[in-house]
């Protein structure tokens, strides 16, 4: 089994900046990759940011070029530095790993508990 936790939602004024963190414990043998969501009331659940081992980075659409995923080296855990935030962009952030838990397993994806981010106007 992996753990998450998840830190470093809030509130914050429109164009200001959070960084949330994702630490993940238990059996990982390896990382695949890292990645954070969100989910906005009444919306889907949809990509924020994504990085794999191999440092390979991928932004939703929205937030490109305001926010940045990154992870300590080899280590596991990840972050999300957001700068520039808009109302848009209060929902749940979710973080998520897809890991192998030894040496030849498949890959198997776990969630974190969400934290909130909600940024006013």
């Amino acid at each position: 089994q992996v753990q998450l936790v998840e830190s470093g939602g809030g509130q914050v004024q429109d164009g200001g900046s959070l960084r949330l963190s994702c630490a993940a414990s238990g059996r990982i043998f390896f990382m695949d990759a890292m990645g954070w969501y969100r989910q906005a009331p009444g919306k889907q659940r949809e990509l924020v940011a994504s990085i794999t081992a191999g440092g390979r980075t991928d932004y939703g659409e929205s937030v490109d070029g305001r926010f940045t995923i990154s992870r300590d080296g080899a280590g596991n855990t990840g972050y999300l530095q957001m700068n520039r935030l808009k109302p848009e962009d209060t929902a749940v952030y979710y973080c998520n790993v897809r890991v192998r838990p030894q040496i030849g397993a498949q890959s198997y994806d776990f969630w974190g508990q969400g934290t909130q981010v909600t940024v006013s106007s």
